[in-house]
């Protein structure tokens, strides 16, 4: 069984700026998600706790909509799933 933490300082700050600690280079978008989707055909999570998210330093929600999408993959959504803008 796992435990998974997801700790916001560990995405790169151009995606989540919500951070005291910002990591310049951390993950990117899909990178995150990639690992969310592998936890998530592990089978082997159990629970599931979201840090260090400061509301008061994020741009719009940016952030914190991210942190839910994270969930969403975690919880089995694929990001293709997802709508995408049209041009």
């Amino acid at each position: 069984m796992l435990h998974v933490s997801l700790d916001v300082d560990f995405l790169d700050p151009a995606i989540a700026p919500a951070v005291g600690t910002t990591v310049p280079g951390g993950t990117t978008f899909r990178e995150a998600h990639l690992v969310m989707e592998l936890l998530h055909e592990s089978g082997l999570v159990t629970s599931l706790d979201l840090v260090e998210l400061n509301p008061f330093l994020d741009d719009r929600g940016m952030t914190a909509r991210l942190m839910v999408d994270l969930v969403g993959s975690l919880m089995g959504k694929k990001v293709f799933d997802r709508p995408t803008r049209s041009k």
